[in-house]
Parts: C-alpha cells; structure tokens; sequence
C-alpha cells in the first residue's frame, strides 16, 4: 500500500458453481480502480457435487450450525481458493483479499445469509490480511444481504452519462441503477442461468446453453412464461433478494428440451422487463455483466422484450468476466478503510453498513 491505494485481491465464486474468479486491482476503496490481472479456475466435477450437497443439506436447516459435509466443503473451498491467489500472484505482493466464499443458502427473510470458506485460514496458508463474510452485517442490520456489488458499478461508471441500469447475469439476476447525484437502486431481479443450466444439466448433461444455440432452437411457450411470471414476488417493489433455489423448473417440465431452453430464456429477459418498472427512470441502455451476456440468444431477448439497448460491459471497457472478483477486491478495501457497502437504496439496509470480517494471518 502507497498514498492510499491498495493492491487488493477479490475472490468469487458464484452460485453456477462453476469454479473461482480471482481478480487483482489497485484501489483507494473509492474512485480510483486499476485492474492489475485476473484468473479463472474451474471447479472439479467433484468439488461441484460437493456444493451440491452442502446446499441440500443447508436448504434443510433452520440455522447455519456445524455439518460433516458442508465443513468438509468448505475446507476444500478454501484450499482451492488459496492456491488461485497463489496463482494470480505468483510471487508480487498484495494488501489484502476480499473472500466471498460459496454461497450455499441465503436466507434475509429468517436473518441470516450462509457463505461456507474459512476466513482465517485462508489469512494463514497466504500470510496475508482477508476480509470475508461480506453480506451478514447487511442482513443482521435488516437488509437483504444483496446485491453487493452497486457500490463497485457506481465506482465505475462515475464517467458515464445519463440513467444507466448495470445488468448482473450470475445464477441469480440483479440489477443496479445508477442515476443523477449518486442515486444507486438496486435488487434481485429473479433466475438468471440458474434454472437454464439446470435445465440442460438434467436433459442432456450439459453445464450451460453455449451461446444461447438450444434455446434458439426452441419455441418459447408464452402460455408457460405467463405462469411464471405471475408470482407475488415480481409485483413486490424493492428492496428484494432471492436464493437460487427460489424457483423450480416445474413449470417447463413438460415441453421439449429445446421449447424448455427456449422458454427458460425468456423467462430470464421477462423478469429483467418487470423489474425495470421498479426503477425511478427508464435507463438509457442495460451494461450487462455475468455469464449471461455470452448467452445471444438471451442478448437479443433481452432487447427485444424491454425495448433498452443491451450491451455487454465491454461497450464501455469494462471487464466482465472479472466484474464480481474485482468488486469483491473493491469492498475488502472499503473494509479496511471503515467505509459501507451496502445501503438502503441497494439492499434495504436502515442505513449504510460496514460489511465483512476481517481476519489476520
């Protein structure tokens, strides 16, 4: 650390399982944000069923409390996710690490969020400071505990003109909107990949619709997608979360492989249309960020069903596949220097909140 700035690493691993992004930026934890290099380590099938089995169990549990199988997971987590920092660093120094950890059950409506990675020893096998469990302060203080990441898109997007909406495309969708004086908005918009990647898991085997190439092939049935969008939850205005088990794929069960990719794809650009009527302004353009920007068919629904420009974060030189890591890098500075990372227009929070646990090494 010199005159303020820090070099900071930023790990997320997201609710598609698919493995860890590891990111390192040089910051102030305010507007200055460098991008310094960034990895990506996919998850062994192994680990993944692992995950799996942790969240079962989770779902099924009134509290986090103690679990042979998801302590044993997040051992294995936690080593992985040290030997990616090893890897990314590869020797140069670095402040410290914002360590997201695994989301395995998120749960604001009974006060509690459960991400599994041990904080403290990840700071021993690096030697370096970490700051983790980001979302709880949130939601013991009464918010959602997401989305987190509105205070790294306004950090970049303090150049950019005009009522702009950053689109999150993870498992879960959020979006954030960025207006005049610093108005930040921001909530869960529904499943995003989770229930497409499931869809195509279960059929044929397959970790996600490459490009969107099966859904495009499909028929969307609007009779379906109406059912699904006529749940409560989407009328509710924000603040509002959700967990990726939130929804099932029972209401496609019946259609073809390709009708149910194609349906489910809709279903993600649907939801994205009924949460843009919770916004204050219509933005000028959706910067999308996530796996899903990758995903054309679901691109072009997007446009086609809310009428606003979608672009992936690229268009404005942002990086996406990097996004979620480097936001997480961003907040573990914020930490050190006492500043929130969540607030009342993100995560309903009563007031703006200093989130994360440091631990030493």
């Amino acid at each position: 650390m010199s005159s303020g700035l820090y070099r900071a690493v930023g790990l997320m691993s997201g609710t598609s399982m698919d493995g860890i992004d590891a990111a390192l930026i040089e910051t102030d934890g305010e507007g200055h944000v460098r991008p310094l290099g960034f990895l990506s380590v996919p998850y062994g099938e192994s680990t993944r069923e692992k995950l799996r089995a942790s969240i079962e169990r989770a779902l099924a549990m009134e509290a986090p409390g103690t679990d042979p199988v998801i302590d044993a997971a997040a051992a294995e987590i936690t080593a992985l996710h040290a030997e990616a920092v090893r890897t990314l660093l590869d020797g140069a120094p670095a402040d410290v690490v914002g360590f997201h950890g695994q989301t395995i059950a998120h749960r604001p409506e009974r006060g509690w969020t459960w991400q599994i990675g041990d904080g403290a020893a990840l700071a021993r096998a690096l030697g370096l400071t970490v700051v983790a469990d980001l979302r709880s302060a949130d939601v013991k203080a009464g918010g959602q505990g997401a989305p987190l990441l509105p205070v790294y898109h306004r950090a970049l997007a303090s150049g950019l003109g005009g009522a702009i909406a950053v689109l999150n495309l993870g498992g879960v969708g959020n979006i954030t909107f960025l207006g005049a004086d610093d108005q930040m908005i921001a909530f869960d918009t529904g499943p995003a990949n989770a229930l497409i990647d499931d869809w195509v898991l279960a059929a044929r085997g397959l970790s996600h619709d490459a490009g969107g190439a099966i859904a495009a092939s499909g028929v969307v049935h609007e009779e379906v997608l109406a059912r699904m969008t006529a749940l409560d939850w989407f009328a509710l205005p924000p603040p509002k979360s959700l967990d990726r088990h939130d929804f099932s794929l029972n209401a496609v069960s019946g259609l073809s492989f390709e009708d149910g990719a194609a349906t489910l794809t809709a279903f993600t650009a649907e939801t994205v249309r009924l949460a843009l009527a919770h916004l204050p302004a219509r933005p000028v353009r959706l910067l999308v960020t996530g796996g899903g920007r990758h995903n054309a068919t679901l691109m072009r629904m997007l446009a086609e069903r809310t009428g606003v420009a979608a672009d992936p974060v690229e268009a404005v030189g942002w990086r996406g596949d990097a996004m979620e890591a480097e936001g997480f890098a961003y907040m573990a500075v914020r930490r050190l220097r006492g500043l929130p990372i969540s607030f009342p227009g993100t995560t309903g929070v009563p007031s703006p909140t200093v989130g994360g646990v440091i631990f030493q090494p």
